[in-house]
């Protein structure tokens, strides 16, 4: 009888609080635009990733749908569940786990965003789409390990769609487009090659991590390691209470995230930390206080104050500083305080 693979629990996971931070706010707000995780191999870059997806209890979707749409949420379906609940016809519905959608670095863009059938249409008179990855992606996350490998083009078309919550297909004519609300996570490590600035500016977070350093942390990745392989199932059991804590709190921070609010003066401090760190556009500063109301809703607060905007720059400004030839990015988090007045 073959056993049941067990994820590695999120949980269980050693420091890399940044990166496990980022990943929650992502879930907890698709539309923060993903988050790009850099850094060496062997970081649980893809065990934290993998580790999410389960901590979330299982959620209600139409039977069938191939996006796997929400019944409660109309304004997220696809065209033919919108119909069905706009004419009063019932959903059949099941409960079902999130995943996490593989993109290979190898995916042309006709495999990750669908076709359209143009003979079909022209000679029945009516659209035929062809599903590709950002169909299976809907309310999961996708991921892309070594995303500085995927072509330019199909990556700005994946953070089209992470941002806008769609995506749209348009050929010879004729469009369609359907729900692509996902997380969408990607993992590099910068010696093969870094990503364009164009498309760092697109990710709405970015997080580097490394190995640890101090000792007794190290000792704990190992000792947990080796007892997870001896025994996962016993392992995962040790866990799974605060695997249900922290699910219960990110469900509870999906739930007030809409009422979350910010003051003027909020506001004015997002724009005037963007002017003074030298940032281009106005990416960074939506970013920025997105992810503050991100991060409110997952302290639970209502409200959003300077903390979390603090908190929120240090995730979505580091990659969009500008950089001199040859300098890493690097930023002042003592300035951010000094400018933001904490």
């Amino acid at each position: 009888m073959t056993k049941y693979k067990k994820t590695y629990p999120f949980t269980a996971i050693v420091g890399q609080e940044r990166m496990k931070k980022a990943l929650i706010l992502n879930v907890i707000n698709p539309l923060l635009g993903g988050v790009l995780i850099k850094g060496e191999k062997g970081t649980a870059k893809s065990t934290a990733v993998r580790g999410l997806a389960e901590l979330l209890p299982l959620r209600e979707q139409v039977k069938d749908c191939i996006f796997g749409c929400d019944p409660n949420d109309l304004s997220a379906m696809c065209e033919n569940c919108r119909n069905s609940k706009m004419n009063g016809i019932d959903f059949e519905t099941i409960f079902a786990p999130m995943r996490v959608t593989d993109l290979p670095v190898s995916a042309t863009e006709d495999r990750v965003v669908g076709t359209i059938d143009i003979e079909y249409a022209i000679k029945n008179g009516e659209k035929k789409f062809e599903p590709g990855i950002l169909a299976q992606a809907n309310r999961n996350i996708l991921y892309i390990d070594e995303i500085n490998l995927l072509d330019d083009h199909v990556v700005d078309v994946l953070l089209d769609s992470a941002a806008m919550g769609v995506n749209t297909i348009e050929r010879e004519g004729i469009s369609f487009s359907h729900p692509a609300r996902f997380v969408i996570v990607g993992t590099m490590n910068p010696e093969e090659g870094d990503l364009r600035p164009q498309l760092l500016d697109r990710f709405g977070l970015m997080v580097d991590v490394e190995g640890e350093k101090d000792i007794i942390q190290r000792k704990e990745v190992i000792k947990r390691r080796i007892e997870f392989e001896s025994d996962p199932e016993g392992f995962t059991t040790k866990y799974e209470e605060e695997q249900k804590k922290l699910g219960h709190r990110i469900l509870a921070a999906m739930n007030i995230l809409q009422d979350v609010t910010y003051s003027d003066d909020i506001l004015e401090a997002t724009a005037k930390l963007c002017i003074e760190m030298g940032v281009d556009g106005h990416r960074a500063d939506i970013s920025i206080l997105k992810t503050a109301m991100t991060i409110a809703a997952y302290n639970l607060k209502k409200q959003v104050f300077k903390e979390e905007l603090i908190e929120a720059a240090e995730l979505a400004l580091p990659h969009r500083m500008r950089r001199r030839p040859f300098e890493e990015g690097s930023i002042d988090f003592l300035k951010i305080k000094e400018i933001v007045g904490l």
